[in-house]
Parts: C-alpha cells; structure tokens; sequence
C-alpha cells in the first residue's frame, strides 16, 4: 500500500525502523528480529540503506520479506551520495523487482574518504537531485523526505533549511520524516513555520527512545538534538541503571507519543533500532489509544 493512501486517512498510525545487516553473517538474526516487530502489525515498518549503498541488497530483501510474509507495508530507504546515475537507475528497477512502492529519498553520509572530493562533479550531490530522478522514472513511487525540526547540521539557519526544503518538496515529496527531537515544542514551532512557507505535505514525527544511557551522546551528534532538562534529570537519575534506563526511556518516548496525538499529529515513526522489546512495549503501552 502506498502511504501517502494511510497518511491522508485521518487514522493515527504508529510505525517502525529497521536497518539491515551490514554482512552476510548477520543476515539471519537481523531478519529474525525484523520479523518480530512486523508482528506487531505497525502502520508500516522503514528499512534504512547502508552508507554508499553498501548494504542495498539487504534493505530490500528485508523490506521485501515483511511486505511480503507479514502483510505490513514497507518504506525502503534510497541514499544517492557518491553514486552514478547507472547505479541509480539499477536500483530503481530492483525496487519495482522487490514490489517496493514506497521510498524514502536522502543524500546519504558523505563517506570519510570521499570528503574531500570535489562534489559538484557528483550526478547527486543532494536529496531533491534523486527525488527528481525518482519522479522522472516510469515508476508511480510514494517519496519521501527528511526534515529537520532543529535545523540540518549543515544549513546555516532554519529559515534556509525550510527554503531547501520546500524546493524538496516541491521536487516531488509527497511526505516528510523527521530527525528525532525530544521536546514537542520544538515539533509544533517548525511545522507552524514549514505551513506559513507553504509546505503542506503530511509529516511524521520520528521519536528515539533512548533506552541506554550512552545512547544519548551519539543521538546528540547525529541530528544535534536538545536535550530538555526533564530528560537530562531523567539520565542523571536511571542511567547507571540498564533496566531503569530502558523502562524510563520507553515511557519518555511513550508519553512524548502521547502528546503528539492528543495535538493533532496523527503519524508517529519510532527509531526502534532493531529492538522488539522496545518496540512491543510501545505498542502495548498505547494499545487502547490505537485500537489495537
């Protein structure tokens, strides 16, 4: 199913990711505990792309395996960075090969070895390049697009950010996801913004519980998150605590959900990290609030 059909419906809906092995030897227990969180039948379950396509067979043989065995609809990530137009072209026909319907379009990390090229030499040097490519093909895919409720690391301020994002959009987007934030507030300011710019696609807020304590440094560097002082208290307190951590972290995340929905944010993606548990206990913590 497309999303853009569930993202029109009014419906909450509550959904998950996944990311792929990086080798062959892993293949099997990341496929195992994909399938288990397909068994909660989330709205949709996303699978991630390695860093230069290093890992695109695995995204869509298990973007495939949960479509197919579990009936759940799924959203296949796609980077560009570094890569041909040939290579792109490949991996849209094994996409429509896998039955993939629904693709999420990003640049990608820039590799370490390739930061010093000269990338305007590069086919795809940003997002809205692939969109375009993805709209130009003969494919009917559902895209979608990263957004920034904090600003990208690389944008200068929020008002180029949402600039380039409307450009985005106007590309070919049909949704956006957003990089995890830990206060709402920050969620509820950049879509007042975004609409008054004009970009009125759905967007799905993304939520990363943070369930061990040394989680939090990285989710700080990756998407330069601010940390609000309830949940720095929340750290102090739990974090030397693994099952304290992990419950408390589970009902932040629980209760930023919550929150969204009671506002009127209807779509919520959980960066679940491979974890069933995690995830089942989401799921069950707002089992009556989903109908499920």
């Amino acid at each position: 199913m497309k999303l853009s059909k569930l993202l029109q419906s009014g419906k909450l809906s509550l959904s998950f990711e996944v990311f792929p092995p990086k080798t062959s030897d892993s293949f099997d227990s990341v496929k195992k505990a994909t399938e288990e969180i397909a068994k909660l039948s989330p709205s949709f379950v996303s699978v991630t792309y390695g860093a230069g396509g290093g890992t695109s067979k695995y995204t869509l043989d298990i973007a495939k395996n949960i479509k197919d065995q579990y009936g759940v609809s799924t959203l296949a990530h796609f980077t560009c960075v570094s890569s041909t137009r040939e290579t792109v072209r490949e991996r849209i026909k094994d996409m429509v090969d896998a039955g993939i319907e629904n693709v999420m379009a990003l640049r990608g990390d820039i590799p370490s070895d390739k930061m010093n090229e000269d990338r305007s030499k590069w086919d795809y040097r940003y997002a809205i390049d692939l969109v375009r490519e993805l709209k130009e093909s003969d494919v009917d895919f559902c895209i979608g697009g990263a957004c920034y409720p904090e600003v990208h690391p690389e944008s200068a301020n929020q008002s180029d950010d949402i600039k380039y994002l409307k450009e985005k959009v106007d590309a070919g987007c049909d949704f956006l996801t957003t990089q995890m934030f830990f206060d709402n507030n920050l969620l509820y300011n950049f879509l007042y913004k975004i609409r008054e710019k004009g970009v009125t696609v759905p967007v799905i807020a993304g939520i990363m519980p943070i369930t061990k304590a040394n989680q939090v440094e990285r989710a700080v560097k990756l998407s330069g998150s601010f940390m609000p002082n309830r949940f720095k208290s929340l750290v102090d307190k739990f974090g030397h605590d693994p099952d304290a951590m992990k419950q408390a972290g589970i009902a932040y995340a629980t209760d930023q959900i919550i929150d969204l929905f009671a506002n009127n944010i209807n779509h919520v993606h959980v960066y679940s990290m491979n974890n069933p548990d995690v995830a089942q206990k989401i799921m069950s913590n707002l089992s009556d609030i989903l109908g499920k």
